[in-house]
């Protein structure tokens, strides 16, 4: 890359093994309600099954980060995409069967259960050995540029991941076609890394922050990161500077993760299409949201400059009024329209929880900071896919209503409790 210390195979490298990860994820997450449905099984199972692998990453997410100035980067990088790809091969796999009709539905989930376990527990291995990777070569402006563009493949992933599924859907793999090809895509980036990317012993401190699960329309911004290897300050989860912001990026991250959980199963009931067409409105459904939201964080934010507040206030209305219009519309085009808002609505509101917490603190306490947004950004994904799915489940429209006014209400509460001109935080 021009300016940097990498050369930019090696940066190319370090790109694709965060790109194949995030738009691998994206994709299963994007054909699951029609694998589910095609199946037989309950909408609530397939949430569960992606929020035990929330559950997983979340525990497992901060000992890679720690391992990242212990052990060779390369070989973290190594082990998440053996865990991408052996999850994608284990879950592409017994759902193949599955369809085929080899095995029955309990017994196809159960294993589906177990195959993201993998990804949630090796997978999170490799963005923070990548971050300390380019750290550790690089300075300054170089440093804060290069870690932006790495952070970057996470967002581009969530938008080429739904894009690309439709296109592998064959025969006679059907459905599950989209997660063997990414399974091999990942193999092929895990041997180019072996045979390409130079083994890597960490001399030169640089420890790579937590980075949540690659989730549609949850593009990551780039995470600061430590040189030094220092230990972070302590910070208290209850100190006043903080615990507000937690509190409001917990209750918008919840209302964003059941609109997520809940988008597939609208647009197969209320299109009434075949399954596989139906996979084609929701590429194209998930495909607009992950660009609002990356036209959020890239192209407004940096011009709009608004405090963090004015941010998560905006992007509340945005969001409300974006999941009311998708719950109520009849047509792809209304839905499309609304998610495509409320996704605009959450990529202001997610860079506005995590600047309004940082700016609160010290800089010393950033590090510490940080692991606290995301693990509040990773703990939205546990439960609230499923309790969406559930109200789903009572009315098709209620989680998005529910949402809507979750998200009102805290735009409300947030315009009262900062005034306008008060600095941030």
């Amino acid at each position: 890359m021009n300016g940097y210390s990498l050369s930019k195979e090696r940066f190319a490298l370090l790109f694709a093994v965060m790109l194949v990860a995030a738009s691998g994820n994206t994709a299963m997450q994007s054909l699951m309600p029609s694998i589910g449905r095609e199946l037989g099984v309950p909408d609530l199972w397939v949430a569960v099954a992606f929020s035990l692998s929330a559950v997983v990453w979340v525990l497992t997410a901060p000992h890679w980060a720690r391992m990242a100035d212990r052990r060779g980067r390369r070989a973290l990088m190594r082990l998440g995409l053996y865990g991408f790809i052996i999850s994608m091969l284990v879950c592409g796999s017994v759902l193949a069967a599955g369809l085929a009709g080899l095995l029955s539905p309990m017994i196809v989930f159960i294993v589906f259960i177990l195959g993201r376990a993998i990804y949630g527990g090796w997978g999170s291995a490799s963005p923070p050995a990548v971050q300390a990777y380019v750290a550790a070569r690089t300075e300054g402006e170089q440093r804060t540029n290069a870690l932006a563009a790495i952070a970057s493949s996470f967002g581009l992933g969530t938008i080429i991941g739904p894009a690309l599924a439709p296109l592998f859907i064959f025969d006679p793999l059907g459905l599950s076609g989209p997660l063997i090809v990414f399974a091999l895509l990942g193999a092929a980036v895990l041997v180019a890394l072996a045979v390409r990317l130079p083994d890597d012993t960490p001399k030169n401190p640089a420890r790579g922050q937590i980075v949540g699960e690659p989730w549609i329309g949850g593009a990551n911004k780039g995470s600061a990161l430590t040189r030094d290897g220092g230990a972070a300050s302590p910070l208290r989860w209850r100190d006043p500077r903080v615990f507000v912001w937690h509190l409001i990026g917990a209750i918008g991250g919840h209302g964003h993760a059941a609109l997520l959980g809940v988008i597939g199963f609208l647009i197969i009931d209320r299109l009434a299409l075949p399954l596989d067409d139906a996979q084609q409105s929701i590429a194209l459904v998930l495909m607009a949201g992950a660009g609002a939201t990356l036209l959020a964080q890239w192209g407004l934010i940096p011009r709009l400059a608004l405090h963090p507040h004015g941010l998560v206030v905006w992007g509340s209305l945005l969001s409300a009024a974006g999941t009311v219009i998708t719950g109520v519309s009849e047509t792809v085009y209304g839905i499309t329209l609304g998610f495509a808002l409320a996704s605009l609505g959450f990529g202001f509101f997610r860079p506005g929880y995590t600047s309004g917490a940082s700016l609160s603190v010290e800089p010393e306490e950033q590090n510490a900071v940080a692991g606290m947004v995301t693990s509040v950004n990773g703990v939205a994904f546990i439960a609230a896919p499923a309790v969406g799915v559930g109200l789903y489940g009572l009315w098709m429209p209620l989680p998005f209503l529910v949402t809507g006014a979750l998200m009102l209400g805290l735009a409300l509460w947030v315009s009262l409790r900062f005034h306008p001109s008060a600095p941030a935080g």
